[in-house]
């Protein structure tokens, strides 16, 4: 779990990897993560678009935005949280997600919620030592 606090906006990341969305041997491992976002400060905040820098293990960076999440654009009043899950493909075993949410307070101020750095991995073999 990834987490990250921004003028009350906490995001807290959960990630993980999807074997039965994936084909490593075509070079696909998807991944899915789930997303809670909490307004701990004391004014209400809507959340705008997003921001993310994706990259592969190789340091290929993808960069998405686009308005809102998965279809929505939650308000959040103090004290509210909203969570979706969505997902992610890459061509390598691993690579790292990080972003930031647009967060429009009720005055029609707008700023930048980070969203924390977190690590995509699928899960590493355990090695036997005879």
């Amino acid at each position: 779990m990834y987490k990250a606090v921004t003028r009350g906006i906490s995001v807290t990341v959960t990630p993980r990897y999807m074997p039965e969305e994936s084909s490593p041997d075509d070079g696909r491992y998807f991944f899915a993560y789930t997303v809670e976002i909490i307004n701990t400060s004391l004014e209400r905040v809507q959340l705008r678009a997003r921001h993310w820098r994706i990259t592969d293990e190789h340091g290929h960076v993808q960069e998405v935005r686009g308005a809102g999440v998965v279809g929505e654009e939650p308000v959040l009043g103090p004290g509210e949280s909203f969570s979706y899950t969505s997902g992610c493909p890459l061509t390598t075993p691993s690579g790292t997600m990080q972003g930031t949410y647009l967060m429009e307070t009720a005055g029609g101020e707008t700023f930048d919620a980070e969203i924390p750095a977190f690590s995509l991995d699928i899960p590493r073999a355990k090695r036997v030592l005879h």
